[in-house]
């Protein structure tokens, strides 16, 4: 049966970041489709609107949707807005559904407002709407205390030095990891895409799990 994944990107990037983690999907045997947004210009509703096009326009029985931070409050507000009777499962990597600390910051001057633009917008400073289980959802959480989130100050621990592991918990979740990587890691990671194909194959993750299935073809 084809199986179809959609890769949504985070905050300031196209998608072409998630070259890797494309390539490892497609090796094990995904057709996959980049959604590629404005995350300054257009609100995560406005965006999460024009993804509904793009799910439309794909003909498959299967879709699947692996989202990085921002693109994950994108993929919510699609979900509260068209609900899909298509079968496919979510993985959400580092997405901060429950607000970004950093944002929040970034959002109290106006000379770093803009870094984070119309995303805040009932999406990085209130994170996303209630999963109200359309699918089975894993997250993918990052430990690693590195990155560009930690030059506006602080962050709870633990974190990817971007996004705290706390600001990641969705309710209704299906199964919640955290790996040692950072918050741009989690799409480089051999692990991260290890368990994220896991969690497409079989609805949880776990490494027996994930070594017997990556040497399968989606079913």
């Amino acid at each position: 049966m084809r199986e179809v994944v959609v890769l949504v990107h985070g905050l300031w990037k196209t998608g072409s970041d998630m070259w890797r983690l494309r390539q490892r999907l497609e090796k094990a045997g995904y057709e996959c489709h980049k959604f590629s947004y404005q995350s300054l210009r257009h609100s995560p509703e406005e965006n999460a609107r024009r993804l509904h096009r793009l799910v439309s326009s794909i003909d498959a029985r299967v879709i699947h949707f692996v989202c990085h931070s921002l693109g994950g409050i994108v993929l919510l507000r699609y979900f509260d807005l068209h609900p899909s009777l298509i079968r496919g499962r979510v993985v959400l990597l580092g997405s901060p559904v429950n607000g970004s600390q950093v944002a929040q910051r970034l959002s109290k001057h106006w000379y770093s407002r803009w870094l984070i633009g119309r995303s805040g917008t009932d999406g990085l400073l209130a994170g996303g709407p209630v999963w109200n289980s359309w699918r089975d959802i894993g997250v993918i959480a990052g430990t690693m205390p590195v990155g560009i989130g930690l030059l506006s100050g602080r962050l709870e621990s633990p974190h990817d030095g971007t996004v705290s592991v706390s600001e990641t918990v969705l309710q209704g979740a299906t199964d919640f990891i955290t790996l040692p990587v950072t918050h741009t890691g989690l799409l480089y990671s051999s692990s991260a895409s290890q368990q994220t194909i896991t969690f497409l194959r079989s609805g949880k993750f776990g490494d027996e799990a994930g070594n017997f299935l990556l040497e399968s073809e989606p079913t």
